[in-house]
């Protein structure tokens, strides 16, 4: 029920449709008749159900997401080119595999989909097929992967799969299956209170101030630079952080910026218990909101032309 180029993606968003042409080939099919999932649509859980409904044995998820790859700007047209014209295509490949993942989740967590699930989406390693398993996946399916690498990947996704049961104490898939499922929860159901700031290692720090400037134009602004022009190590402002990790993702050294836990794990709160107790924020400068402590310039300071003290450098 998709593809990205035809009606596929169209009847694969519209469940009724799809529940209908679903059961049409039930009719006649005389092998098991597993429904492909369009990635193109906002909730994957109805056509979901819409396929279980139509009597489908199974469904896999996801196909390709509609795309374009480029634009030629010399002739004004997109890529690939055919005869001066374009169309989109389908996005496919290790890209696509965060949001390949939500959307297993999404369906495997479905208490009332009793068919089995088959996850499609950029996995081209053992790794890869264990997340996915782990998120609910039935079986996986390797396509972008086995283009660039050819079918002696399947082996190496073997032997890794296998090792990985072996540590983990697995006799069989069906006791890894979901097992990721149960701690994938709605962000209003997590700890508020629990706490991890970032801490950079100064003996590898090469003092490239790239976790400074992704912190002061991009983020919390938690980081701070030394006063002295020779030091061009970085200091984490602790007060500030809030362990997004954007310091450590921009980080050219491995190992050199990691979070570290604060709290003690004994305090817990979540949002929900906020809302319920009537404890949320309901205006932008609300106190409840934190965050307050964080400098904020007057709307008047952004119109006058001043030169960040790390771009002096």
């Amino acid at each position: 029920m998709e593809c990205e180029r035809g009606m596929g993606s169209a009847v694969g968003q519209e469940p009724k449709v799809l529940m209908t042409i679903v059961s049409w080939v039930k009719e006649v099919a005389k092998v098991p008749v597993i429904v492909k999932l369009t990635p193109n649509i906002t909730d994957i859980t109805r056509p979901a159900r819409a396929a279980q409904e139509g009597g489908g044995d199974a469904i896999s998820l996801i196909n390709t997401i509609q795309s374009l790859i480029g634009v030629d700007i010399d002739n004004f047209v997109t890529y690939p080119v055919v005869d001066g014209k374009s169309s989109n295509g389908g996005y496919c490949g290790p890209a696509v595999k965060p949001i390949a993942m939500n959307m297993l989740k999404n369906c495997a967590q479905l208490p009332d989909l009793k068919i089995p699930i088959s996850g499609i989406g950029g996995i081209e390693n053992w790794r890869d097929a264990v997340e996915f398993i782990l998120l609910g996946a039935t079986s996986v399916q390797v396509c972008t992967a086995v283009m660039h690498y050819g079918f002696g990947i399947i082996r190496e996704m073997v032997s890794g799969l296998e090792r990985y049961m072996d540590d983990k104490g697995f006799e069989n898939l069906d006791q890894m299956r979901g097992r990721a499922l149960p701690n994938v929860m709605h962000w209003e159901d997590l700890n508020l209170k629990y706490k991890v700031v970032a801490n950079i290692n100064e003996d590898k720090c090469i003092g490239c101030q790239l976790c400074y400037t992704a912190c002061e134009d991009g983020a919390h602004q938690a980081i701070s630079l030394s006063d002295d022009p020779l030091n061009r190590k970085p200091t984490i402002i602790e007060e500030n952080c809030v362990g997004c990790n954007l310091c450590s993702l921009v980080c050219p050294v491995e190992s050199c910026i990691e979070m570290q836990r604060r709290d003690d794990g004994k305090e817990h709160l979540t949002w929900k218990d906020r809302t319920l107790a009537g404890n949320i924020p309901v205006t932008f400068n609300d106190p409840l909101a934190g965050g307050l402590h964080h400098w904020v310039p007057e709307p008047a300071e952004a119109l006058t032309k001043q030169t960040p003290l790390h771009y002096k450098l």
